[in-house]
C-alpha cells in the first residue's frame, strides 16, 4: 500500500513539473531575451487633479502637497506613448489636455539620475465630453446640516478616485412626491423614509460641489413607490400593482419602525402614473439642479396584477417607463438599477445612459462578475459599459470592523479587467444595499491601493472600456513561477484571457494562487493578499509579427507603463513578466 501511495505520488509530481515547464509547446521559444530595466523606485507622493473628467483642450490643474527634487519632470502618457513632457518647478502646475475626445491618460512625475528612474506620483485624466462614455459612479447618502468643509472633504475625496458621476441615495421625502413644497417653495428639510433629516442646503452644496469638480449629479428614486394613503396626494388606485386579479390587495414592501411608511408599488407602465411621476421629476429639476433620475426597483416579485386584472410582467414595464420619463426631460440623464439582472434586456433597450447591475446570487463567482459584464455588452450591441453594483463583506458588514483589503482588490480587478465599473464609494465604502450603513471601514492599505486601481481605469480605459473583443490566448510560463490556466477563474491558478483591440493584444494576468476563496463577496473577510511573483518568463503563441510589448499594473509603480523586452523565434514570443500581484496587463502591438 505504501509503495502505491509512492508511485502515484512520483507520478503526479513528474505530471506536475511536465506541465510546468509544457516542455512540447514551448520547445522552440527563444531563450536569449534581453533583460528589463530595472523597475522604478516609486514613492506614491500624494498628487490630485481639479476634476474628476474633462472636456478635449480644457485645463488640468494639478497639485502635490510634497517636495520635487529640481530635477522632476511630468510625462503624459497616452497608453504607452508620450505625448507631452515638461519639467516641474512647483506644487502645482496645468497642462492642457489634447483635442482628441474619450481618452484616458497618465501623468508620471519622476526623474532620472545616472540612468536610473525614480517615479514620484502617477495619476489618470479621463478626457472625455460625456461621463456616459466611461461611468464611474460613486454615491452620497447622508445629507444633515453640513459646512463647506465637510462637503468639500467628501467630494475631494471622490475626486481624487475619479468620480465622474453621483448617485444621491434616499435624498428625498415621500417617493411619490420627492421634493415638499411648503409656500411655493422647497422645505429647508424633511424627513427621509427611515425617519432621517434631510437638509435641502446639503443636497444643493453637494450638487454645486459636484458640478465644480465635473461630476453629474443623480437623484434616486424607485419607479414605482408610493407611501400611506398616496391617493390623497393625486395617486389613482388604477395605477396599483396588485397580488390578485380582483384589484383587492396591493402589492407593497412592508417596513416597519423607524420607517414612516410601507412601499406601495404603481405599474411603471401605465401611463397615468408615467405622467405624475414625471410632474413631480419637474419639481425637482425646477428647483434642484440635478443631472437626471437613477431609478431602482425591487426585483422579481412573482405573479402580479393590474387594476383591470391582466398579468402583469413587471420586468417588461421598465423599458416604457424609462422611454416616457427621458421623452419628458430629454435632456436628462437616465440610469435604472436591475436586481439580479430582472428586467436588464428591456433596459439595455431603452433609452438608460448606461447599464447598472445589482448582483446578488447566484451570480456568486469571480466568473460570473466576468459573465454579467459580458452579457451586458451583448445586451446593448456593445453601446453602453456597465457599473456593478456589489457589495463586499456583506457578513461582516453586520458590524463595526474593516473591509478585508484582498477581497476587495481582487474583485475590482475581475470588475475593471473586463470592462466594468464598480460603485463602492462615497462617504464610506458600501458594504450593504443600504447605502447610509458605514459599520466597515478602509484601511489605509486599501485606500492607496483604491487611488491606484481607479487611476488605472482611467489611464487605460480606452482599452478596458472601448471595444475589442474578447478572445484566448496562448500564453505559458517556461520557469514555472506562474501556473497559467485560461479563464474562468479557479483557486491555484493565475487566470488568463485576453481582448482584441485594433492592431493590439491586451492579456489580462489575475493572480488566484493563494486565494481562499472564489466568491467575490467574500461574507467573512478570508481573502489574502497574492504573493508578489518577480520576473517570470512567459511564451505567447503568436503568428503574427510582434512590434512591442509593454505592460502595467494597479499594483506596481502606480500603474505606470513600461515596455518589456522580447524575443521571438517563429510564432513563439518569449518575455520577462516584471511583476505580478494581483493583476497584471500585457499589450502586444503588432
Amino acid at each position: 500500500m505504501k509503495k502505491l501511495k509512492r508511485s502515484i505520488l512520483f507520478s503526479t509530481l513528474i505530471f506536475a513539473l511536465v506541465s510546468c515547464g509544457e516542455k512540447d509547446e514551448i520547445s522552440n521559444a527563444p531563450t536569449d531575451i534581453p533583460t528589463n530595466p530595472a523597475t522604478p523606485t516609486f514613492y506614491n507622493y500624494s498628487i490630485s487633479t481639479d476634476k474628476a473628467i474633462y472636456n478635449p483642450g480644457d485645463e488640468v490643474i494639478f497639485t502635490t502637497n510634497t517636495s520635487l527634487p529640481a530635477t522632476a519632470k511630468v510625462r503624459y502618457k497616452y497608453l504607452n506613448t508620450v505625448v507631452e513632457e515638461v519639467a516641474i518647478n512647483a506644487s502645482t502646475w496645468k497642462w492642457k489636455t489634447p483635442a482628441t475626445d474619450y481618452r484616458g491618460y497618465i501623468a508620471e512625475v519622476y526623474s532620472t539620475s545616472d540612468g536610473t528612474e525614480t517615479i514620484y506620483s502617477t495619476i489618470g485624466v479621463d478626457v472625455s465630453s460625456n461621463w456616459k462614455k466611461f461611468p464611474r459612479y460613486g454615491f452620497l447618502s447622508k445629507f444633515p446640516v453640513l459646512n463647506d468643509d465637510a462637503v468639500n472633504s467628501v467630494l475631494g475625496n471622490l475626486n481624487r478616485y475619479h468620480m465622474n458621476g453621483l448617485q444621491f441615495y434616499d435624498w428625498q421625502n415621500k417617493h411619490h412626491m420627492p421634493l415638499p413644497i411648503v409656500n411655493f417653495a422647497p422645505a429647508s428639510s424633511w424627513k427621509d423614509i427611515i425617519n432621517r433629516d434631510i437638509y435641502l442646503s446639503t443636497i444643493q452644496k453637494y450638487i454645486a460641489g459636484a458640478h465644480s469638480r465635473n461630476m453629474k449629479a443623480m437623484f434616486y428614486n424607485l419607479v414605482y413607490g408610493a407611501w400611506d394613503n398616496a391617493e390623497t396626494d393625486g395617486v389613482q388606485k388604477e395605477w396599483y400593482v396588485y397580488t390578485d386579479n380582483t384589484h383587492t390587495n396591493r402589492d407593497f414592501h412592508p417596513l416597519s419602525s423607524p420607517f414612516l411608511s410601507n412601499i406601495y408599488l404603481l405599474d411603471p407602465s401605465n401611463s397615468g402614473w408615467q405622467q405624475y411621476i414625471a410632474a413631480q421629476n419637474r419639481i425637482v429639476y425646477q428647483y434642484l439642479d440635478f443631472d437626471g433620475y437613477h431609478m431602482d426597483q425591487l426585483g422579481d416579485r412573482g405573479t402580479r396584477y393590474a387594476y383591470n386584472g391582466t398579468s402583469l410582467n413587471l420586468a417588461q414595464t421598465f423599458k416604457p417607463f424609462i422611454n416616457a420619463i427621458k421623452a419628458d426631460e430629454p435632456q436628462k440623464d437616465i440610469v435604472m438599477n436591475t436586481v439580479g439582472r430582472y428586467g436588464q434586456q428591456g433596459i439595455a433597450e431603452a433609452a438608460s445612459a448606461f447599464l447598472y447591475t445589482e448582483v446578488w446570487s447566484p451570480f456568486d463567482t469571480y466568473n460570473d462578475l466576468s459573465n454579467l459584464i459580458k452579457q451586458n455588452n451583448t445586451l446593448s450591441n456593445n453601446a453602453k459599459n456597465t457599473v456593478l453594483a456589489a457589495y463586499m463583506n456583506y457578513d461582516l458588514a453586520n458590524n463595526t470592523g474593516y473591509f478585508n483589503t484582498p477581497s476587495v482588490l481582487m474583485t475590482n480587478a475581475v470588475i475593471f479587467a473586463f470592462g466594468g465599473a464598480h460603485i463602492e464609494l462615497g462617504e464610506h465604502m458600501l458594504g450593504k444595499e443600504y447605502f447610509p450603513n458605514s459599520n466597515l471601514s478602509m484601511k489605509d492599505d486599501l485606500r492607496t491601493a483604491l487611488v491606484n486601481y481607479y487611476d488605472f481605469l482611467v489611464a487605460y480605459q480606452n482599452l478596458l472600456r472601448d471595444g475589442g473583443t474578447f478572445n484566448t490566448v496562448s500564453l505559458t510560463s517556461s520557469d514555472c513561477k506562474l501556473s497559467i490556466a485560461t479563464w474562468p477563474a479557479a483557486a491555484g491558478k493565475v487566470a488568463v484571457f485576453g481582448k482584441k483591440v485594433d492592431n493590439k493584444q491586451v492579456i489580462h494576468l489575475i493572480n488566484f494562487t493563494n486565494s481562499k476563496t472564489q466568491n467575490w463577496r467574500d461574507n467573512k473577510g478570508v481573502q489574502v493578499s497574492p504573493t508578489l511573483v518577480k520576473n517570470a518568463t512567459l511564451v505567447l503563441t503568436s503568428d503574427a509579427v510582434v512590434k512591442k510589448i509593454w505592460v502595467a499594473s494597479p499594483d506596481i509603480i502606480g500603474g505606470a507603463s513600461r515596455t518589456v523586452n522580447f524575443a521571438q523565434t517563429g510564432n513563439a514570443v518569449s518575455f520577462i513578466l516584471p511583476e505580478l500581484k494581483y493583476w497584471s496587463m500585457v499589450v502586444v502591438e503588432y
